[in-house]
């Protein structure tokens, strides 16, 4: 038997690596554009930055340094030079693609920072595979700007999961929508028509306010803003205000709400505010051709008949009276089961001297 020559023990003595296999090394050094591993073989394995990261901007010194012990998958047993060319991305990429298909069956929800916003979505990584959100999945609600997510850790589930056309999409939405749903049904089980609670202003509108209340939306109609009048919402109540509400009715999903509290109902004291004979005062709140509605208290509207605004003839309450004007007048009818009272201006104008009067008071006395 022949003897082998030391060079040709030493060579038998290393491992053999072929092209695609993963090895495991230990850093030897880490210059600006490539890592240097010790991988157990003749030749040292060499990671150009290219292969570390997608990233440009990363310094390969702030975080890989002597001695640390990495896994890479090997490109090129020989790059003509004696070296091994490994990657260290594509081998993460395929172990992020493994991990995400996993998350996908699974529907396993991940969260990762996001790191680049697009005009069409944000961009997330996952051991080193990007994972896409678009626009529409990132929220429950429409947002233009996507900024405010830079560099943000965001929750999410892989809803589409295909590496070969490099299409693998994040859903953010779908766990917003769950989060609520679940809220909402928290909140519906424990609340109830008659409850006041306490919520903040989301959205105003000219017909009233959505009240989210922790888990749904209520809407505060106009009409029910106050027991007086609201001509307009957006000057009453202001997005992120906090506001103390009844629950007026429950129907289904749909919550109406009020501020008109019972106990602040002013009927309650009209009776004896607004009896027959009492003089008030008000302003005008609306006109007619047959009368002014004049409001005497936040809520309590009393009809001036036309007939009733002067002695004088008046053919319609604007030729003598205006929108805000403030008037006093006397009760002359109270209704408090159908909410109707009736004023007279004339009652208070002193009654004229009979003509004859008159003439008896301008002729002088005979001697």
């Amino acid at each position: 038997m022949s003897e082998l020559s030391f060079e040709q023990m030493l060579e038998d003595s290393v491992k053999t690596i072929r092209n695609g296999e993963i090895v495991q090394g230990t850093v030897i050094d880490v210059k600006e554009d490539e890592i240097i591993l010790n991988i157990g073989y003749k030749a040292d394995g060499i990671i150009t930055k290219s292969e570390y990261s997608n990233d440009p901007s990363i310094v390969l010194a702030d975080v890989v340094h002597p001695g640390d012990t990495m896994e890479a998958k090997v490109l090129k047993v020989n790059d003509g030079e004696g070296q091994v060319i490994l990657t260290y991305k594509r081998l993460a990429a395929e172990k992020g693609n493994k991990r995400l298909e996993e998350a996908f069956e699974t529907q396993e929800v991940l969260k990762a920072p996001v790191t680049q916003v697009l005009d069409g979505g944000l961009c997330v990584n996952v051991e080193e595979t990007r994972v896409f959100i678009p626009a529409s999945l990132v929220s429950d609600t429409y947002e233009k700007d996507l900024s405010k997510y830079a560099d943000q850790e965001i929750e999410f589930v892989i809803t589409e999961f295909n590496p070969r056309r490099r299409r693998i999409i994040g859903n953010r939405k779908q766990l917003l929508l769950a989060e609520k749903a679940e809220k909402q049904k928290a909140l519906m089980e424990r609340i109830h028509a008659g409850d006041t609670v306490t919520g903040v202003v989301k959205n105003v509108t000219d017909f009233g306010a959505f009240i989210d209340l922790g888990g749904a939306d209520g809407l505060l109609h106009i009409s029910e803003m106050s027991w007086g009048r609201v001509e307009n919402p957006k000057k009453v109540f202001r997005v992120g205000d906090e506001v103390k509400v009844l629950i007026k009715e429950i129907n289904g999903d749909k919550i109406a709400l009020s501020l008109k509290f019972p106990e602040e109902n002013p009927w309650l004291t009209a009776p004896e505010k607004f009896a027959v004979g009492n003089i008030v005062k008000g302003r005008v709140a609306r006109m007619t051709d047959f009368g002014a509605f004049v409001e005497l208290a936040p809520g309590v509207d009393a009809l001036l008949h036309v007939s009733q605004i002067s002695r004088e003839h008046v053919a319609k309450p604007s030729d003598v009276l205006s929108i805000g004007q403030e008037v006093e007048a006397k009760v002359v009818d109270f209704n408090g089961e159908d909410k109707k009272i009736s004023l007279s201006m004339k009652a208070l104008e002193p009654v004229a001297a009979p003509e004859s009067a008159k003439t008896a008071e301008e002729e002088p006395a005979e001697e």
